[in-house]
């Protein structure tokens, strides 16, 4: 098959044929019909994670058609469409059988510790656990943003932080998780800011519905506290730096959540725990979403309130994307770009 592929960390990304991959026990292999380029196959890439191991192929959020499944598979057949969580459970831990299958211990993760989407094929385990149906009339290039960015935004937003309608929601960085977050944020009612260096990527987010947008600087967070009468309920942190991370904590008002979703490397950001502690702060994690959660945001995307395909900027062919990862992480982003594996 063809698939964007690497052999060192850092290194060229080219467009090559590899062998198709296996069918795993209780697992299924997928026919990609779309996959988002995201800032997570760049940290991949660049050698950020260590469940990486070379030669790789990158690509972790993707939508699809059941190519074949493997012994033991029960509920789905060659022919369905789906798609699938960028963390996979295991299908038999205490953390999966209770719903929790995005803090699995035994994880896999398509992209990362196994070929990944950036192909023609890509392989799922534990497809009982993990794979969602996809409703007719969802495209597969707005589907395939579901896997990460918008089913990272909307468990951090509800299962996390627990967002109420009316609630202000501080968004830093909006790119496609943070743009996620704001439609996500306007959909289930809230007020949504957004805080980013991109006057282009503010646009982008002022069109899908954040009330304010504001430009990144030292001064941000005491601008969302004017704006708010005193600090944003919930803050997010989509980007993933020291400067963001500590901003989204002091934009909060008192007894505030602070929802870390970028993935930190660099330096480790030093937060005013003064204020968490006095202030009553919450800071939390966020690791993408399980499959078992999809009814509610595939309940949103139904009803018309969130629209994934407004944050499909283009769709590109394999050797466009091989040209694009590596800039992932410096380019400015003002939507979500898919691949196409069947583009020229």
């Amino acid at each position: 098959m063809k698939a964007l592929y690497y052999e060192t960390f850092s290194g060229p990304v080219a467009v090559a044929d590899v062998p198709t991959p296996g069918v795993p026990d209780g697992g299924a292999l997928i026919r990609v019909g779309a996959s988002g380029l995201c800032r997570s196959d760049w940290h991949a890439w660049a050698g950020h994670d260590d469940t990486v191991h070379l030669p790789h192929v990158p690509g972790h959020e993707f939508a699809g058609v059941v190519e074949a499944v493997g012994a033991g598979v029960e509920r789905w057949r060659p022919g369905d469409r789906v798609t699938a969580p960028f963390v996979n459970g295991c299908g038999h831990c205490e953390w999966c059988r209770s719903g929790q299958a995005q803090v699995c211990p035994d994880q896999t993760q398509p992209g990362f510790t196994h070929w990944g989407s950036h192909a023609e094929l890509v392989a799922v385990r534990a497809a009982d656990l993990n794979l969602v149906a996809l409703p007719e009339g969802l495209p597969d290039a707005a589907a395939a943003a579901l896997g990460c960015r918008f089913a990272t935004a909307y468990r951090a937003l509800t299962a996390r932080a627990g967002l109420q309608a009316g609630e202000w929601v501080a968004v830093y960085g909006a790119g496609g998780v943070g743009l996620s977050a704001i439609a996500i944020a306007r959909a289930l009612g809230a007020r949504p800011i957004a805080v980013d260096r991109s006057p282009a990527a503010l646009e982008a987010a002022a069109r899908i519905g954040a009330e304010h947008t504001l430009l990144a600087g030292p001064h941000a967070a005491d601008a969302v506290a004017e704006l708010t009468s005193g600090g944003a309920h919930v803050a997010v942190d989509a980007v993933g730096s020291a400067s963001t991370a500590v901003a989204g904590v002091r934009s909060l008002r008192r007894r505030g959540r602070h929802v870390q979703i970028g993935l930190l490397s660099g330096d480790l950001p030093v937060l005013p725990l003064d204020r968490v502690i006095a202030w009553e702060l919450d800071v939390l994690g966020s690791h993408g979403m399980a499959a078992a959660d999809y009814p509610g945001m595939l309940a949103l995307v139904a009803s018309g309130d969130l629209r994934p395909d407004q944050l499909v900027g283009r769709t590109v062919g394999l050797a466009e994307a091989a040209r694009l990862l590596p800039m992932t992480d410096a380019a400015p982003s003002t939507g979500i770009t898919v691949l196409d594996p069947t583009m020229a």
